[in-house]
């Protein structure tokens, strides 16, 4: 699929949730990896009324932050700051402002770490600001409009309508694989999109990944081996929608398992890794409470490895990528779980939303059949009327009932 708008152009599904923030709260924070957009979407988003833009990357304006508070906060009635977290305690005279006048829409703030676990900051905000995550494009928001797949509309439905809901989507037909190798984060999927551009966009994850290390991760935390935390890294992504524990990923690189365990934490904060953990209601079945893991960006996991070639437990990472954007659309967030017995029957995701499941199940065949809803219909054995339906997805062509209550759907109609 090509793709040739500049990012800054394209609409994200944040905006609406961004637009409903800014309305209610006087400060939004926008987090999430470091070049997913939150630059762009704090400048240009129509959600966001004109005001000034500073960034604490510029040093003269991170010296004011640090150095004179009070006056950076007050130089304007409402102020959007980029990578905020690089002086927190600008925080504390955030707070001070907003006490004084808590008008709503009064302060657009990113970072590329996860602030609700930077203690310091969350204490410092709480009560006076609404976090929103922005996550790497979607497929729809690559393609311009403006939004991640139709969670909502299967979710807000009998799944008696899901064929026709489905029939009815207007995003193309396209291949996970090119999907998953470009993966989310604007400039390569956007600009670099093609397979012929394959060697060029490797190029902008290295840079990214050197960018990431050498910067981000030492701003969070001492890391006494940047080459370890890279292997630690590579173990990460080489498991993709497996279930982790840290002590095999030590044993395999040979780290102490305390150091493994700060290492993902560190991923986790700064929005790389993405833990999933296991829907635990126990009704009849021993489960496995272990999470799995995914990384946040498909394209960047496949450099880290140096695959070129993507697997199906890629196009699990796109589905999530997918629910993980439509979830910070949602004034209620849905949890997203996975499902897994102790005698090895899986769920790929479990969706909470409502008192109601939603049961995913992917499989990158073409011509999925009854044998691949087996573990879909043990879920919904289990779980009875609490589970709204099952879609089993996959990279055929057809919709059609595969089971009952179980639907098999093309995941390019979903997402």
């Amino acid at each position: 699929m090509g793709i040739s708008q500049p990012a800054a152009v394209l609409p994200r599904a944040l905006d609406a949730a961004l637009a409903r923030a800014l309305r209610l709260f006087p400060v939004v924070v926008v987090t999430g990896a470091r070049r997913t957009g939150k630059s762009t979407l704090a400048r240009t988003s129509t959600a966001v009324t004109p005001r000034p833009y500073l960034t604490l990357d510029a040093a003269e304006v991170r010296a004011m932050a640090e150095h004179e508070p009070r006056a950076f906060v007050t130089q304007a009635p409402a102020l959007s700051v980029d990578e905020v977290q690089r002086a927190p305690d600008l925080l504390f005279a955030i707070k001070e402002a907003v006490d004084r006048d808590p008008a709503p829409g009064r302060f657009v703030l990113t970072g590329s770490a996860n602030l609700l676990l930077m203690h310091r900051v969350a204490e410092s905000l709480a009560g006076r600001a609404r976090y929103l995550t922005l996550w790497p494009m979607a497929r729809r928001e690559q393609l311009g409009m403006g939004e991640a797949g139709c969670w909502s509309a299967l979710l807000d439905a009998e799944p008696r309508a899901w064929p026709s809901i489905l029939g009815a989507q207007v995003a193309p037909r396209d291949s996970w694989r090119e999907l998953a190798a470009r993966g989310g984060y604007p400039q390569p999927a956007l600009h670099f999109g093609e397979p012929r551009q394959a060697a060029d966009r490797a190029e902008l994850f290295a840079g990214y990944a050197q960018t990431y290390l050498e910067r981000d991760l030492r701003t969070l935390a001492a890391v006494e081996s940047l080459y370890d935390f890279q292997r630690v890294m590579r173990a990460v992504c080489e498991r993709l929608g497996q279930v982790i524990h840290q002590s095999d990923i030590a044993r395999d690189v040979g780290l102490p398992r305390t150091t493994v365990q700060r290492y993902l934490n560190l991923l986790e904060v700064s929005y790389q890794l993405v833990r999933v953990d296991a829907y635990a209601v126990n009704l009849t079945k021993r489960l496995i409470k272990s999470p799995k893991y995914y990384w946040s960006d498909t394209g960047l996991a496949l450099h880290l490895t140096g695959d070129s070639a993507p697997v199906g437990a890629h196009l699990e990472n796109v589905i999530l990528t997918d629910l993980l954007a439509w979830r910070e659309t949602e004034v209620t967030r849905p949890n997203v779980f996975y499902w897994r017995t102790s005698t090895g029957e899986e769920v790929d995701f479990v969706v909470e939303r409502k008192g109601r499941l939603l049961a995913v199940e992917v499989k990158a065949t073409s011509n999925p059949g009854y044998a691949d809803a087996r573990h879909l219909r043990t879920f919904l054995s289990e779980y009875g009327s609490t589970v709204q339906g099952a879609l089993l997805l996959h990279d055929g062509d057809e919709i059609t009932w595969v089971s009952e209550r179980v639907l098999a759907a093309p995941w390019w109609t979903v997402i």
